[in-house]
């Protein structure tokens, strides 16, 4: 491979990846109105589920990816929750990644 070449590649790559991070990141503005539903549970101070009982995690300050990967394993029945996969169900990849960042950047 000539550097000519491989020049191209690495433009080529780094600018795939750029895009690919532009269109997942989440707007926390948009992500504090999508949010009002989880914050019914998961911000309120020791809250636990009627049944089976166990304590609903508070999820502020979470990292933005696993809030992602956590709402599409819920909507793709992976995780088995049925309030959280209700809730999840008719959320779009960008309703995911603003949730996410807002609750990333400590959202309550």
């Amino acid at each position: 491979m000539t550097i000519r070449s491989l020049v191209s590649v690495t433009a080529l790559t780094v600018g795939l990846l750029g895009m690919t991070g532009a269109h997942a990141a989440g707007d926390a503005a948009a992500g504090k109105i999508k949010a009002n539903t989880c914050l019914g549970c998961h911000a309120v101070p020791s809250i636990t589920n009627a049944y089976p009982t166990y304590h609903v995690p508070k999820v502020s300050g979470q990292h933005a990816d696993y809030i992602v990967a956590a709402l599409k394993g819920y909507k793709d029945g992976s995780r088995a929750h049925k309030t959280m996969h209700a809730n999840a169900a008719s959320l779009s990849d960008q309703d995911m990644a603003d949730i996410g960042a807002f609750f990333a950047a400590g959202g309550k």
